[in-house]
């Protein structure tokens, strides 16, 4: 083939068309009513006030905290709807955390889940306070619910998490999402903290959504979903992502500024044909998929219900 010839990566070697293939799937499904993504053609933009060295730097993370009342949330879980959270929550940046992923939809495929370090990044933010690069670490962090709702991630989560980062003085967010909805969530997060004064930069691995909703700086990892901040058990592409974004806060030119991490996953691209994609299923695990969702939904429901 002529490609081949020139040297050319394969046509599917591509960031994943995550938008196209939820929709797809969840049609396939039978949930037939498409879900609108969040959809901006410019973003706000707020340089740093601040040399990064002299910064305050926080992390939101849509991890949730473990608790082991909540069913089973270890590497290789499944969907577990009954760990999810509704409202932001924060954490104290100088203590250990448990925080997990069951709850959403990572590519359950090629990652395991095994190592916090690549949807959670305070070791290396520690790190890089130790060593000068940051002037501090925030006093907390803060949880963002995933919520598919764009209302309530607007005019409710958003504010909140805005309230939270103006308290603590912080100068900086690294927002850091890890499944598709994940994604949009920061990324309107990130929207509000830029329109009121704090500089912010998405980590993440859906591309299409980032930048369909229109971010002030992300920065591009065209890893499995649930390696937003680096590869798992490997330390120095953590550090690497890490330090990449606050390069990309701190020299940023304008709003929209996209990066991309040259990390790859693998050589063979091949593991970015299955995330939700239906021509590889069968009707019976179609059936199944289905089955399973309705059954989750349920207890995300009456999980919603009970914290309002």
């Amino acid at each position: 083939m002529a490609g081949d010839e020139f040297g050319f990566a394969p046509d599917d070697d591509r960031p994943i068309p995550y938008m196209a293939r939820t929709r797809e799937y969840y049609a396939a499904i039978g949930y037939t009513t498409p879900y609108r993504w969040a959809h901006h053609v410019d973003a706000p933009f707020q340089p740093l006030s601040k040399p990064l060295a002299q910064s305050r730097v926080t992390i939101i993370t849509t991890a949730a905290p473990f608790d082991p009342g909540k069913g089973d949330q270890g590497p290789g879980a499944k969907y577990n709807a009954s760990a999810k959270f509704y409202s932001v929550y924060d954490g104290d940046t100088a203590s250990p955390h448990d925080l997990r992923i069951s709850h959403i939809a990572y590519d359950r495929v090629h990652t395991s889940a095994e190592d916090s370090g690549t949807w959670f990044p305070l070791p290396q933010l520690q790190r890089l306070a130790r060593e000068g690069q940051i002037g501090e670490v925030a006093r907390r962090f803060f949880g963002a619910p995933t919520n598919r709702s764009h209302r309530v991630t607007i005019e409710t989560d958003a504010p909140e998490i805005l309230k939270r980062c103006k308290d603590d003085r912080v100068d900086a967010a690294v927002l850091v999402p890890s499944c598709p909805v994940c994604h949009q969530t920061v990324s309107l997060v990130a929207r509000h903290l830029e329109a009121n004064g704090v500089p912010t930069v998405v980590m993440g691995c859906a591309k299409d959504i980032v930048e369909h909703a229109a971010v002030p700086r992300f920065l591009f990892s065209d890893l499995p979903l649930g390696n937003s901040a680096g590869k798992p058990h490997d330390v120095p592409s953590q550090a690497f992502t890490l330090e990449l974004a606050l390069r990309l806060l701190e020299t940023a030119p304008s709003a929209q500024t996209t990066v991309q991490s040259p990390l790859r996953w693998s050589s063979d691209a091949s593991w970015k044909r299955d995330y939700n994609n239906i021509a590889a299923l069968s009707a019976e695990e179609l059936a199944r998929r289905r089955r399973e969702f309705h059954a989750q939904k349920e207890i995300a429901r009456a999980l919603r219900e009970s914290a309002a």
